[in-house]
């Protein structure tokens, strides 16, 4: 993984507050489910990219 390099976007505050929560629970900077669930749709649009190929092939 790259450097962290601090951005500024505006997100829904409401899902801020429960992203929060769930860091607290989890006792993890909520930086960290950030970065997880960009990953996760990173991941989750590859996965369909390559079956939309493969359903073309």
């Amino acid at each position: 993984m790259g450097d962290r390099k601090p951005y500024t976007f505006r997100i829904d505050e409401d899902l801020v507050k429960e992203l929060k929560h769930v860091a607290i629970d989890l006792g993890v900077p909520y930086n960290v489910l950030i970065e997880e669930g960009i990953k996760y749709v990173i991941e989750k649009y590859k996965r369909e990219t390559k079956n939309d190929e493969d359903d073309k092939a």
